[in-house]
């Protein structure tokens, strides 16, 4: 009884690599009696018999208790009352600005008011 065939190897795959990376790779396959083919194939063939790799819910939990705590300490400030001077200063700069007083600061009107 003959020996099944194993399954014909028709399809391809490219990928890109930088030249150091591909002459270390050869050179590597090369020591071990090998080609690249037989090399990469091997790899793949263990990433399929690999069991899945587990998400790890606690790094998961560590990023939403880190994003809890800044947003604990940056809300305070986002939520704070303008205070009133500084807002009357900004008025008063944007008016320094508007020479036409059109509400809007044109190119002009800002390359000018500029010290």
């Amino acid at each position: 009884m003959r020996k099944p065939r194993p399954p014909k190897k028709s399809e391809s795959l490219e990928i890109r690599i930088p030249y150091d990376a591909k002459a270390a790779f050869m050179a590597r396959c090369r020591q071990d009696g090998r080609s690249a083919s037989e090399a990469l194939r091997a790899f793949i063939d263990q990433q399929i018999e690999a069991p899945p790799r587990r998400v790890r819910p606690w790094r998961f939990a560590a990023g939403a208790l880190i994003a809890v705590a800044l947003g604990a300490v940056a809300l305070p400030s986002l939520a704070r009352p303008a205070d009133p001077a500084h807002d009357l200063l900004r008025r008063m700069a944007f008016a320094h600005l508007d020479a036409n007083h059109d509400g809007v600061v044109s190119l002009d009107e800002y390359v000018r008011g500029r010290p």
